[in-house]
């Protein structure tokens, strides 16, 4: 573990080196991918849930004549 600890140590003294546009722009090449997988897990998840307990999505016809 001490190793883990020593090697995020580092990582974070470079990250926090890094003029402010190339911290931006790493953290964004990271999270948004990450986040945006996260976010579809967690999607599919509900959806599945939401199917055991029997609420399905309706169907785009059905959602249609909601709409109007």
């Amino acid at each position: 573990m001490d190793r883990v600890a020593s090697w995020w140590d580092g990582f974070e003294l470079w990250l926090a080196g890094l003029p402010f546009v190339p911290q931006v722009a790493l953290v964004l090449v990271v999270m948004v991918p990450l986040c945006a997988g996260v976010a579809w897990l967690l999607d599919r998840a509900l959806a599945g849930v939401l199917a055991a307990v029997g609420r399905r999505e309706p169907a785009a016809s059905e959602r249609k004549t909601e709409d109007c």
